[in-house]
């Protein structure tokens, strides 16, 4: 029986995951289909339900659900407990659904691909504090990265996500563009800049050290204005690409046991996006 995969959202339109993902199930022999659903926050119960009941094998889960689908899944592994996110839910042979979060090791990966761990014992700035957020944090802290500052528009989110790790602050927007220049590492983890979202920037870039890396997780478009900005005050910079193959990757392998080309896949990417 072909399998079916999915990924769920609130907008979804902008998703590569079923590019990314169709390409590999063609690469690896694997008679199965990945479709985008675009589901409401008051529908996504009954969205579950329903994937449930209609067989889907395992699904992505992006914004908005990756803290609210929790209450809906049997059981979760490690890293989404600790994280309190899932953006992965496999459906073992006897129905459970066991959710997982491969967000913050995809981007430990895309980051060490590009960097290597030039950033370990220099202090992080995340901005933001949601799902993504979290599973980064996470993620960085268990590698070795930090101490950890958390800023987000909202500072009470920004502290409940402090307090779950071991080595972490939280401090206003306007606090943490006063300090930029003290951070190695910048991880810019909100939706302002992407192509369907709202323009412009989280804060102020100005203040950034020139020897930083810069991340972004948003993949489309390729800089958002605050990579550019960054670049051009002399600091390295990473987009959301690598991050997005790798933790789809990460997906994959565990809905099938199979490691996808994750290289080939993030030039194919790029290139796409960039429009060559």
């Amino acid at each position: 029986m072909k399998k079916w995969y999915a990924v769920i959202g609130d907008p979804i339109a902008q998703s590569m995951s079923p590019g990314l993902h169709g390409a590999w199930f063609e690469e690896n022999a694997i008679d199965a289909t990945y479709i985008p659903l675009h589901i409401q926050a008051e529908k996504l119960e009954q969205a579950v339900e329903s994937l449930k009941t209609l067989g889907c094998s395992g699904w992505n889960v992006t914004v908005p659900h990756k803290n609210a689908i929790i209450p809906f899944l049997d059981r979760l592994d490690s890293s989404a407990e600790q994280m309190g996110a899932v953006n992965t839910v496999h459906v073992s042979p006897d129905g459970t659904l066991v959710g997982s979060n491969t967000d913050g090791l995809g981007f430990v990966q895309s980051l060490e691909e590009a960097y290597g761990e030039q950033c370990k014992g220099r202090k992080v700035l995340l901005i933001g504090a949601g799902g993504a957020a979290r599973g980064i944090a996470f993620a960085l802290e268990h590698m070795g990265y930090g101490p950890i500052v958390i800023t987000n528009r909202t500072v009470e989110k920004a502290q409940q996500l402090a307090t779950n790790l071991k080595d972490a602050t939280a401090q206003t927007l306007a606090e943490a563009e006063e300090t930029l220049a003290d951070y190695g590492l910048i991880v810019q983890t909100t939706s302002v800049g992407m192509n369907f979202a709202q323009e412009g920037m989280p804060l102020n870039p100005e203040n950034i050290a020139a020897d930083a890396v810069v991340a972004d997780i948003i993949y489309n478009p390729l800089e958002t204005e605050f990579l550019a900005q960054a670049r051009k005050n002399g600091a390295k910079t990473l987009n959301g690409v690598g991050m997005f193959v790798h933790q789809g990757a990460l997906a994959f392998q565990t809905w099938t046991d199979i490691r996808p080309d994750t290289e080939k896949t993030i030039e194919k990417i790029t290139a796409i996006v960039g429009g060559k």
